[in-house]
C-alpha cells in the first residue's frame, strides 16, 4: 500500500487552508529563521515557473467519538514551514517574527520593466520605477488596471503594455502550483515522527518537540491552539517584556482567559538564568505530568492512541491535553518557576554560562514538581534536587540520546522513589573511580564550557571563596560582573618557553582575579609576583594585590586550590602543578556535592 499521495495545489489553495483552519502552521507565530532575500527568491522562482519544492503534510488519525462515531483529523504540516510562512509574509503581508521575538514586515518590491525582485529598502521606495510592495497586487487588494495607472503615471516613458503584461503575470504568482505529498493518515504515530525529523534535518533543524506543536495548534476542541499560544507568548515575554501589551491589544480573547492570568507576571520578571524555549517548556510539562520521555509518545496520546489495543479513542486526547495543559500551567507558574530558580542558585549555579545542559534544568524542574505534587517537604525537596541536577552534569547525562535518559530516568523515579533511585545513580557513576580519576581526566581540558569546570566555580561560589590574590571580592562577584580569568602561570610566559595554546589554556591554569590584580602580574612568572606580593605585605603596599598579611596570603592560594610548591615554581614544573592542581579541584569538588 502506498505510504503517500501526490498532488499538485495553487498557492491561492494553499493560503485558504491556512486561512479556514485546515492546515496547522504554529511556526508561523515563532521566530522565522530564512532571511528576507530568500523570501525575495521564493517569489523570484514562482514569478519564473520554477519548482519550489513540496509542502508535505499528514492528517491526524480519525478518533472515536463517545458516541462511536469517527471524527476526521486536520492536516499537520511535516514540511514546508519556512516556505509558508514566506509565503504568507509575501503575499498576505502577515508580519512575522525575527529572532529576537520582534514583529517585522517583510515587503518584496517588484521592477516590471527589468522582471526583477528585491526586499523594500529606501532607495527602492523612493524609485518610481519600482513597485515597492507586490502584496496588494497580488492579494487582490488592488486592482491590475489600477496598478497599472499607477505605475504609467510615475513613469511616463514605460511601454504600457509591457507594463500591463509584467503585473498580469505577478497577478499570477498566486495560480502557480505546489506540489503536495500527503502521508498517509493511516501510518503509525512514530513513522510520521520520524519522517518529519529525517526531513527537516536537511532544511531548518527541526525536532518532533516541532511535531508536537503541529498537533496541538491543529486543535480547538481541546483548546490546543490556545495553549500553543500561551507557550509561545510566555517564551517571547521572556525575551521581550513589552511584547505583554501586543497581547493585550491585538489578542483580547487570549489576554481574558486563564492562561494569560498565568503568564503575565514575565512581563515583570527579570532573571536570564533559566531560559526556556517551547521544547523546554514541552519537555517539561510531558515528563512531568506523564512520566514519560519519548515526544513521539505525547503525539500519539494527544492523537487519543490507545497503547494496550493500538485504537485511537476521544477519552484518551481529552484527558491528555488536560494533562498536558496541567503541565504546562504548573511550569509558567510563578512561585514554582522562582522557587527553581533559588534552588539552581543555592548550588552556586547562578550565571547562564556555568550551565551548559539545558536538559539538566529541564529535567530538574520537572522532577521538582513532581515531588511538589507529591507533597514533599520543601527542604527535603530542595536537596534532591540540587544533588540530581549536579549530579546529571557531572556525568552528561542528558547530553546524548536526551529522551532515552528522561524516559528512563522518570520511570525509575516512579517505581524506586527519588532517594533510592538517586543512592544507585551516585554509586553506579560517582564511587570512588570518579573521584580519583574520571573527574581528574575531565579537567584535563582547555575549555571553559566544560561541565567539571563549571561546577568547580559553583563549589567556589558556594563556598564564598575570594577571587585570587583578593582580600575580599568575591569569586560570585567577579563571575556576575564578567570579571577577569587569570593565567596562573602567564600565557606570555609558557609560549615564550615552547608550550601551545592548548597546554597553557588549560583551565588548571586559570583563575578569576580582579581586573587590576590582572594588568599588574602581567607576563611575570608566579614566583616573581607572589615574591612581589610578599614584599609589598611586609611594607604594607597593595599594589598588586588587596592581600594584607602573609597568612591570608596562604588561605587564599588554598582556597583557591593553587598547588603549595607554586611560589618556587617555574615552567619546568607547569606539567606537574596541573596535576596536582587538578587533584586538589577534584577533592573540592567532591566536598562541594557531598555537602549539597
Amino acid at each position: 500500500m502506498a505510504k503517500y499521495s501526490v498532488h499538485q495545489q495553487p498557492i491561492e489553495t494553499l493560503l485558504s487552508w491556512i486561512k479556514s483552519g485546515d492546515i496547522a502552521i504554529p511556526e508561523i507565530q515563532r521566530p522565522f529563521v530564512w532571511n528576507s532575500t530568500k523570501v525575495r527568491d521564493l517569489i523570484d522562482s514562482l514569478y519564473k515557473g520554477y519548482p519550489v519544492g513540496y509542502i508535505i503534510t499528514w492528517r491526524n488519525h480519525d478518533v472515536k467519538l463517545k458516541n462511536g462515531q469517527l471524527s476526521t483529523g486536520k492536516r499537520v504540516l511535516i514540511d514546508g514551514q519556512q516556505r509558508i510562512t514566506a509565503l504568507t509574509a509575501a503575499i498576505v503581508g502577515q508580519r512575522v517574527l525575527d529572532k529576537n521575538y520582534k514583529e517585522t514586515n517583510i515587503r518584496i518590491a517588484f521592477h516590471p520593466i527589468d522582471q526583477k525582485f528585491e526586499v523594500l529598502n529606501k532607495a527602492i521606495e523612493k524609485s518610481p520605477e519600482w513597485i515597492d510592495n507586490i502584496n496588494p497586487i497580488v492579494n487582490d487588494e488592488v486592482s491590475i488596471s489600477k496598478a497599472i495607472k499607477k505605475y504609467i503615471a510615475d513613469n511616463p516613458t514605460a511601454n504600457e503594455e509591457l507594463v500591463e503584461e509584467r503585473i498580469e503575470n505577478l497577478k499570477r504568482i498566486k495560480n502557480k502550483q505546489v506540489g503536495i505529498i500527503e502521508l498517509d493518515a493511516g501510518l503509525d504515530i512514530d513513522t510520521v515522527t520520524e519522517i518529519f525529523i529525517r526531513i527537516n534535518q536537511k532544511g531548518v533543524v527541526l525536532s518532533n518537540a516541532d511535531f508536537v506543536m503541529s498537533k496541538i495548534a491543529s486543535d480547538e476542541k481541546f483548546g490546543g491552539n490556545t495553549m500553543r499560544k500561551m507557550i509561545d507568548y510566555f517564551c517571547r515575554l521572556l525575551v521581550d517584556k513589552g511584547f505583554i501589551k501586543h497581547i493585550q491589544d491585538n489578542d483580547i480573547t487570549f489576554s481574558q482567559s486563564d492562561y494569560y492570568k498565568e503568564i503575565k507576571w514575565m512581563a515583570a520578571g527579570n532573571d536570564d538564568l533559566y531560559v526556556p524555549d517551547y521544547i523546554d517548556m514541552l519537555r517539561v510539562a510531558f515528563t512531568f505530568k506523564f512520566s514519560r520521555g519519548k515526544f513521539s509518545d505525547l503525539v500519539a496520546l494527544l492523537s487519543g492512541r490507545n497503547f494496550e489495543n493500538r485504537s485511537y479513542e476521544i477519552e484518551i486526547a481529552e484527558e491528555s491535553y488536560a494533562k498536558l495543559s496541567a503541565g504546562l500551567s504548573a511550569f509558567v507558574n510563578q512561585s514554582n518557576y522562582q522557587r527553581f530558580i533559588m534552588i539552581i542558585k543555592s548550588a552556586g549555579l547562578i550565571s547562564k554560562k556555568l550551565i551548559s545542559s539545558q536538559n539538566s534544568l529541564n529535567f530538574a524542574y520537572a522532577l521538582y514538581l513532581k515531588l511538589r505534587e507529591n507533597g514533599m517537604a520543601e527542604s527535603e525537596t530542595h536537596g534532591y534536587i540540587k544533588r540530581w541536577l549536579i549530579l546529571s552534569m557531572f556525568i552528561g547525562r542528558y547530553s546524548g540520546s536526551a529522551e532515552s535518559s528522561i524516559d528512563e530516568d522518570i520511570k525509575q523515579i516512579n517505581e524506586k522513589g527519588i532517594a533510592a533511585y538517586l543512592i544507585q545513580m551516585e554509586q553506579a557513576y560517582l564511587g570512588d573511580g570518579f573521584w580519583d580519576f574520571g573527574i581528574i581526566n575531565d579537567l584535563e581540558t582547555s575549555s571553559v564550557n566544560n561541565n567539571a569546570y563549571n561546577l568547580y566555580l559553583a563549589a567556589q561560589i558556594t563556598a564564598g571563596s575570594t577571587a585570587f590574590l583578593s582580600k575580599s571580592m568575591k569569586i560570585s562577584t567577579l563571575i556576575e560582573q564578567r570579571g577577569d580569568v587569570h593565567h596562573i602561570f602567564a600565557k606570555k610566559y609558557l609560549m615564550n618557553n615552547g608550550y601551545a595554546q592548548k597546554s597553557y589554556n588549560q583551565v588548571a591554569n586559570l583563575v578569576y582575579t580582579e581586573q587590576a590584580t590582572n594588568i599588574k602580574v602581567g607576563i611575570l612568572t608566579p614566583e616573581a609576583y607572589l615574591n612581589k606580593v610578599k614584599s609589598q605585605i611586609a611594607v604594607g603596599i597593595n599594589e598588586i594585590s588587596t592581600i594584607d598579611s602573609e597568612i591570608n596570603l596562604h588561605e587564599n592560594l588554598m582556597n583557591n586550590d593553587i598547588p603549595c610548591f607554586i611560589e618556587e615554581a617555574t615552567h619546568l614544573d607547569y606539567e606537574r602543578f596541573l596535576e596536582e592542581r587538578r587533584k586538589l579541584i577534584a577533592k573540592k569538588l567532591k566536598a562541594y556535592y557531598q555537602g549539597l
